[in-house]
């Protein structure tokens, strides 16, 4: 396995030393790394992974050197834009090295969301013209740095490491992160999901789904609700498509800070539109918790002023079980959109299952339920 330390200072010898990108639960210990030891100036966290390869363009042209982007293999998604009409080698010619995580390798058992991606990720490099290396755990790091280097230098271009699981060495992060609140995720979702009654619910990717399916087992409840397993920031403007086509049925997104920053410009386009029946949750806890729990700037945004500007009609904060149901009782008083931000803690249970359904399952149980 690789150790993360010897991983980044062998960048670092190569002259990378700039790190921008969106976390990966195959590369949490690498990013944890990062976000423990790398001066401020040296590493961010960005919205989405699109951002990040943008930011590396201009870290570029102001230093003249290379960053390097990390970012899970479905973030590809998000960069071919920037990787293709600015950083590639036939127009700004933008050296950067993208390290990826390759989730969905074929041969190895993954979530349904993953294993497409996973197998078109090869693919999706070559169709890019992205030199790539494959990483597993007997790599070498200074090698890996070294190939790098010399790729950057012939190409002009983006070069890429293409991580397999398992290769990072265990790496526990001793930042702290203060939390603003106790009540843990799935206890929220508990008194949502009471709240919300016969609403129509379409709930963000990750922990998030997992929890909302496992309570709907607890209840003893048939499945009805949306879990987004994939596509990550794009939660609310699915929600927006459901209450549009049901202006008569309260919707309820249920999403996570995380996923509203990555895509944000959604929220004006709701506050434009004006659907009365749409209520968007946001479980904040300032955290990437499905991928490694690295730190968001959800814990320093003004949602409140974010969610006004954007023309929603009502704004509530709650972070007890108490203010919760508060808070949404003043909020049924007005007509959507509006925001219920939820202020919650990191974690989650050890032993939390997966949805034991497909996603088209899901799917066609919530069209069913959307049908009633």
């Amino acid at each position: 396995m690789i150790d993360p330390k010897h991983f980044v200072d062998s960048l670092k010898s190569v002259g990378l030393d700039f790190f921008a990108g969106v976390p990966d639960s195959l590369l949490k210990d690498f990013c944890a790394y990062v976000d423990d030891n790398a001066l401020p100036n040296q590493h961010v966290i960005t919205a989405n992974e699109g951002n990040a390869v943008s930011m590396a363009s201009g870290y570029h042209m102001a230093s003249g050197k290379s960053a390097v982007v990390y970012l899970q293999n479905s973030g590809l998604g998000n960069t071919i834009n920037p990787l293709t009409s600015i950083a590639d080698a036939e127009v700004y010619q933008t050296p950067m090295l993208l390290v990826v995580g390759w989730r969905g390798e074929p041969g190895v058992k993954d979530e349904p969301q993953h294993v497409k991606q996973g197998r078109i990720t090869q693919g999706q490099l070559e169709l890019l013209e992205i030199p790539y290396s494959i990483v597993d755990a007997q790599s070498s790091a200074q090698e890996l740095a070294d190939w790098s280097r010399s790729k950057l230098d012939e190409t002009g271009g983006p070069v890429a490491l293409l991580v397999k699981k398992g290769v990072f060495a265990s790496y526990k992060s001793v930042r702290k992160h203060p939390a603003e609140s106790m009540m843990k995720r799935e206890e929220a979702l508990s008194e949502i999901l009471e709240l919300a009654g016969n609403a129509a619910i379409v709930s963000t990717t990750g922990k998030t789904s997992r929890e909302v399916f496992e309570l709907r087992v607890d209840r003893g409840e048939s499945q009805r609700d949306f879990l987004t397993v994939g596509g990550m920031g794009h939660t609310a403007s699915i929600a927006l498509g459901v209450a549009l086509a049901k202006p008569e049925r309260p919707v309820v997104c249920i999403d996570g800070d995380g996923s509203v920053l990555m895509h944000m410009g959604a929220l004006p386009i709701i506050g434009s539109l004006v659907p009365q029946n749409f209520t968007h949750i946001l479980l904040n806890n300032a955290a990437h918790e499905s991928v490694g729990g690295q730190p968001t700037v959800g814990g320093r945004t003004d949602f409140q002023a974010i969610a006004t500007a954007s023309g929603y009609q009502g704004y509530e904060v709650a972070s007890t079980p108490e203010e919760l149901r508060d808070a949404w009782a003043r909020l049924s008083l007005k007509s959507g959109p509006k925001m219920l931000e939820v202020k919650i803690a990191t974690g989650s249970r050890d032993n939390l299952g997966r949805p034991s359904s497909t996603p088209c399952e899901n799917k066609n149980a919530f069209m069913e339920w959307l049908a009633k």
